[in-house]
């Protein structure tokens, strides 16, 4: 269930036969571990304000609805939701209306269905991944007459497929840990023990595997998940994905040079949006709440002022300066428009870390098939790597913004070469601070255990793994990998209302 930054059409394909909701004693069974994982995924692209559209499809039910359903062929086989983007209210389908059927179907004629619907309903629109995710423990039997036709028409149609199932699945037998020690293959016991697993789901595992390696060779067999391990995943909300959008300028260096440039912000803060409203207690509707803002003198008879006789005052001590709309155009700072001017350039042991600022990071580069500026851009950046300098930058985003200093360091990769530019403060911004020397204070001199022991204490705690015959440094906790908790836990109030 990992893809991000293009558009996706998935179909969710869940086997409802009432066999899939027998389990062990103490244990869930396969139906609600389904449902669970269903759930947590649609959650996430809904919590995302993903763009990608979801159908559901059920095999197993009652009843027939679907566009191939003939006289005796694709029975019991239902489309539930067509393609459409996620919300609460298919996330309250998946949690009441989904119930056990009493039918048998073959969920390859389940696949079959899914297919038909990814192809009729993606017809005009553009998406960038097809995608079908079916949910079975594979206890029904099925015909595999079509099997070869329908592995030769999901590879015609780009179609992806991923399986999850009630126990993990191993690359040498039917059954078993993958072994191949990466976070997909870190199951904690399958959902059924192995020796639960009966003949006809043997011979179903067989089937998957055929299907998944035809598919994408070994590798296939990394798409087929257990639900155990699914839910570990999902557990953490997906991030809000953000396409990022070109900021074109020109690299000044004095008056003469000029290189064609193009910025991407790199690490920009995210801010939760509000996406909430004001409504009636009672009637839980906006229309019923209506605003009225009234402005009054301080006076005994608080005399109402219309709002076309306020002007915005600052406090200065005890007074109040007046400050009009003219004033403030007058004392606005007037730009000429974006920005991007080398002032100067200077070592960068010069430049620490704690003088970085700002909410953003931006990668440069040379403007999009442009030799010229690639050239150029490049022979600076090598420059600057071999001296081992950084360039200081004023930068405006436009003539509306203010203008900001900031440093840009070469960054060079196997794969691209940019400048890094971060914001550094003014003269304004630094906080000087004065503090009585501890060194020179006989009753705050630490005794040697003292010393060890707060030493010992900064080891302890260490966040980053050094390897001293290898000479590298292992950050043990990478914050770009950790989920923010005020995202995480904004995301389950709004699951539990």
């Amino acid at each position: 269930m990992a893809w991000s930054g293009n558009k996706a059409a998935v179909v969710l394909c869940m086997d409802v036969r009432f066999a899939m909701s027998n389990s062990f004693p103490g244990e869930e069974s396969p139906f609600e571990l389904a449902k669970k994982v269903m759930t947590m995924f649609v959650q996430r692209q809904v919590f995302a304000e993903s763009k990608d559209e979801i159908a559901l499809v059920l095999f197993g039910t009652d009843g027939t609805e679907n566009a191939l359903a003939g006289e005796d062929q694709y029975q019991n086989i239902t489309v539930h939701r067509h393609l459409m983007l996620p919300d609460f209210d298919l996330l309250e389908d998946i949690e009441s209306k989904i119930q056990p059927g009493s039918q048998q179907a073959d969920f390859l004629d389940a696949l079959i269905v899914c297919m038909d619907l990814i192809q009729q309903e993606t017809v005009g629109k553009k998406f960038e991944k097809r995608h079908i995710e079916v949910f079975t423990d594979l206890s029904s039997p099925f015909s595999g007459d079509q099997l070869d036709i329908i592995i030769h028409n999901l590879k015609k149609s780009g179609i992806s497929l991923q399986f999850f199932l009630p126990f993990p699945v191993g690359k040498e037998d039917g059954t078993g840990d993958r072994g191949d020690g990466n976070l997909l293959s870190d199951h904690h016991g399958p959902s059924f023990p192995l020796k639960g697993i009966s003949e006809q789901q043997k011979e179903g595992i067989r089937m998957v595997k055929k299907v998944m390696m035809s598919l994408e060779g070994e590798d296939g067999l990394e798409e087929i998940y257990s639900f155990s391990e699914s839910l570990r995943q999902l557990c953490v909300f997906k991030k809000i994905e953000r396409r990022s959008i070109p900021w074109p300028c020109q690299l000044t260096i004095g008056s003469n040079l000029s290189i064609k440039i193009v910025a991407y912000k790199s690490i920009l803060q995210e801010k939760v949006k509000k996406c909430w409203t004001v409504v009636d207690a009672r009637t839980q509707k906006k229309e019923d709440i209506q605003k009225e803002t009234v402005y009054c003198l301080n006076d005994d008879d608080e005399t109402e002022v219309p709002k076309e006789d306020t002007i915005q005052g600052f406090r200065y001590g005890s007074d109040i300066i007046p400050f009009s709309k003219v004033d403030e155009e007058q004392m606005k700072y007037k730009s000429e428009g974006k920005c991007f001017s080398v002032l100067g350039f200077c070592r960068s042991s010069q430049v620490h870390m704690k003088y970085f600022m700002g909410n953003q990071v931006l990668k440069v580069f040379a403007a999009k098939d442009d030799e010229a500026a690639a050239v150029a851009l490049s022979s600076l950046i090598h420059a600057l790597d071999e001296l081992d300098m950084v360039a200081v930058v004023r930068y405006a985003y436009d003539r509306r913004a203010n203008p900001q200093v900031g440093v840009a360091f070469p960054y060079i990769r196997d794969a691209y070469e940019c400048l890094m530019y971060v914001q550094l403060p003014f003269m304004e911004d630094l906080r000087q601070y004065m503090f009585s020397s501890l060194k020179n204070n006989g009753k705050c001199t630490p005794t040697e255990a003292q010393l060890s022991a707060v030493d010992a204490l900064i080891d302890s705690m260490s966040l980053v793994k050094k390897d001293e015959e290898e000479g590298t440094i292992e950050d043990l906790f990478p914050t770009s990998k950790i989920p923010n908790p005020q995202f995480q836990r904004l995301f389950q109030v709004r699951e539990e209302r």
